[in-house]
């Protein structure tokens, strides 16, 4: 039985996907290192510790150091997040009906905890949220499946009775190696739109959402 729902934050709540390749091609060419939006797409879901790590095992710059690249980065999203953050469609409006069912619902984001709140904050989302957890907290980011287990365990549910929603592949295989059914939404210009196959359920967006989705999926 489904008990537990557990949603993802950057391009599923919020447009914020466009904020991370925006800021990290920023920052990069900043230091002297030519990217483009598109070279991001792969890391999308993955912890930004874990993006600058790759991006260092391909370029090794000198200055600056990895840690301040990646809190230029985050500085960087939070800005955007402050002028042009907007909640996707059908994302208010699914999180006020599951608040008339028993459902538990989180939130967990491989985003750090200060962009999470910042963008909380933005969009008035916090007090649907049960539990709100970063990945900056764990040892390992999607796709590997910590940031969900941990999820569901401070939800005192098991991972069996959750459903993850999810943008990025990365966070899909991350949910179905935790043992919990997902739900993906991925962004429509994904160009690995056909690996989405392997999500328990695709939708456009969560305007196309269901409560009776979760009963088909138990």
């Amino acid at each position: 039985m489904i008990k537990a729902l557990i949603f993802d934050m950057d391009g599923l709540l919020i447009n914020s996907e466009n904020f991370w390749q925006e800021s990290e091609c920023k920052i990069f060419n900043s230091i002297g290192i030519s990217t483009s939006e598109e070279m991001f797409e792969p890391f999308m879901g993955k912890k930004i510790d874990e993006v600058v790590d790759i991006m260092w095992t391909k370029h090794k710059w000198n200055s600056p150091s990895k840690t301040e690249v990646v809190g230029a980065i985050v500085e960087n999203v939070i800005q955007l997040v402050i002028e042009k953050g907007e909640a996707l469609p059908g994302v208010v409006e699914t999180l006020n009906a599951l608040k008339e069912t028993s459902f538990k619902v989180a939130l967990a984001s491989s985003s750090k905890m200060k962009i999470i709140n910042a963008v909380l904050e933005k969009l008035m989302l916090r007090d649907y949220f049960e539990v709100v957890h970063s990945a900056e907290f764990e040892t390992y980011g999607k796709p590997h499946p910590q940031i969900f287990i941990s999820t569901a365990q401070m939800l005192d549910v098991n991972p069996s009775e959750c459903i993850v929603f999810e943008d990025s592949l990365n966070g899909v295989i991350a949910a179905l190696a935790a043992n919990m059914k997902c739900i993906a939404i991925p962004e429509p210009t994904a160009s690995n739109g056909d690996k989405f196959i392997i999500a328990d359920k695709i939708l456009n967006s969560l305007n196309d959402f269901k409560i009776s989705d979760i009963n088909n999926l138990e």
